[in-house]
């Protein structure tokens, strides 16, 4: 169907089954009560910031939305199926935005209300995504394994996301190269074909490391390649599973997710199913972390304890009470009178699954920050993931960083005091609010745009346990910190 790119278009080629080129029917009635996905934000959208008055205690019941990094991966793999597919327990942040506007310049029609997504992908025209969506998130990139695998080319503009350290794309194009593409990287942008002309073909590969990004492109772009593909030294995260299961239920055959060793039989056809987005790891651990910073009491659902095991580990040993009421239903407490006065410190050393994760490290390192004793933070996972270090002084702690390894002197320093602080990416401004809840006085956070990208409803989450946060739009009124708290000013 597919034949190599030309400098005159990126759209797909006529076949002989569709001549004009014209975009297939849906296989399938639209549910009514669907509308679509809201728009993405733009640069002229006022910034808004977080006002937090910090020393309130938690107390009540959470909810965890669904998976921001599954949901991500599972929208990029509907590309690969035929006829409407149907994801519930989508979170909705501007990240999942941000991938539907990626996935609509394409050509699919993609419909949101509340939780509920659905994309056909028949209607796919072009094979190049609007570089300005890719270039905002990380997985907007993932769409090129989709892309080369069903319709034999793309041309995908490199990736953005947090800036928090290199995240190269290298193993994304030997291991593509592995299933049969060819690909050349061309005015910021990679240009991909298939070069039997025709489609890829299965292969061994194994990666140089464990990268989840990498192994979801890779296990994409097999699914649909003709013949087996070996896939080894693969990510394990859960995300990685979550995607396996969902192409499985379109059809795809994969055995493996969750081992270091993927083997997929490429199919010749996939097609859409309904599949629920599994529960986000990293905002129940970031929840867990809220309860630990503020010593309160507080019970989450739905979470999978074995995806968030070493945080429990963690919390645990520093003398957190952690309880499982049902299968999906934790209760963390740090309440004094249950855990004792003083928290103790931990080492954490950041790694692929099952390793600590690197997107609960900043959180981690602003419970610390409130701990006894000495904790080192070791981040192996992205050079640059230290930025937050910086932001959290603010609020008073001893914070020594050298590198990737920070040195945390817990409550040495005395007071734990609000400040002004800028959150300059989506975990490291999580970690500001967690330090916003326990420190004394007010906290503003400004930035939160990186926030919204991956925690849904996050302030209104928070209000409903009990905590003073308020968010504020820079087109109100002004608001000026005072010791005595908020003012407001025309």
């Amino acid at each position: 169907m597919a034949s190599r790119l030309n400098s005159n278009s990126h759209t797909l080629p006529p076949s002989p089954q569709n001549p004009a080129n014209k975009p297939p029917q849906l296989s399938s009635h639209w549910p009514e009560n669907l509308s679509p996905l809201p728009p993405t934000s733009n640069s002229l959208t006022p910034e808004p910031k977080l006002i937090i008055t910090g020393g309130s205690k938690l107390s009540g019941h959470v909810n965890i939305s669904g998976s921001k990094n599954s949901a991500l991966s599972i929208l990029a793999a509907t590309i690969c199926c035929s006829g409407t597919t149907k994801l519930t327990n989508v979170p909705n942040v501007s990240d999942i935005r941000t991938m539907a506007s990626v996935l609509e310049s394409l050509g699919a029609e993609v419909e949101f209300c509340r939780n509920e997504a659905v994309v056909n992908a028949n209607s796919i025209s072009s094979v190049e995504p609007d570089s300005n969506g890719v270039g905002k998130i990380r997985g907007g990139f993932f769409v090129i394994g989709p892309l080369l695998t069903r319709f034999g080319e793309a041309v995908v503009a490199l990736p953005g996301g947090c800036d928090i350290g290199s995240r190269p794309i290298d193993l994304y194009i030997r291991g593509l190269g592995a299933l049969g593409a060819v690909l050349e990287l061309r005015d910021e942008k990679v240009q991909a074909y298939a070069s039997n002309g025709k489609g890829l073909v299965g292969a061994r590969f194994q990666l140089d490391y464990p990268s989840v990004g990498a192994t979801e492109t890779l296990m994409m772009a097999a699914s649909l390649a003709e013949g087996n593909t070996v896939l080894s030294n693969v990510a394990q995260e859960p995300e990685v599973i979550d995607l396996a299961h969902f192409l499985t239920r379109c059809g795809a055959s994969i055995r493996g997710a969750g081992t270091h060793e993927l083997y997929i039989s490429g199919r010749g056809q996939l097609y859409g199913s309904c599949y629920s987005i599994m529960p986000d790891r990293i905002e129940a651990g970031s929840f867990m972390l809220a309860a630990a910073i503020t010593r309160s009491c507080i019970s989450l659902s739905p979470i999978i304890p074995s995806t968030i095991s070493c945080l429990i580990e963690k919390l645990s040993s520093a003398g957190c009470k952690i309880v499982s009421y049902t299968d999906d239903t934790l209760e963390v407490s740090a309440i004094p009178e249950k855990c004792g006065d003083d928290l103790r410190g931990f080492d954490i050393k950041t790694g692929p699954f099952p390793g600590f994760p690197t997107d609960l490290q900043p959180q981690t390192m602003a419970f610390l920050s409130t701990c006894n004793g000495l904790s080192m933070v070791e981040e192996s996972v992205f050079e640059n993931r230290l930025g937050h270090v910086k932001e959290l002084r603010k609020f008073g702690p001893r914070i020594q960083d050298c590198g990737s390894t920070a040195l945390i002197f817990g409550k040495e320093t005395g007071s734990f005091k609000g400040s002004q602080v800028m959150a300059a990416d989506l975990r490291g401004g999580m970690s500001l609010v967690l330090a916003g809840l326990a420190a004394e006085g007010i906290t503003e956070v400004s930035g939160i745009s990186h926030i919204d990208r991956g925690y849904e409803n996050m302030e209104m989450k928070l209000q409903n346990l009990g905590a003073n946060v308020k968010r504020f739009e820079s087109s109100t009124k002004a608001c000026t910190i005072t010791s005595y708290g908020i003012a407001q000013s025309e």
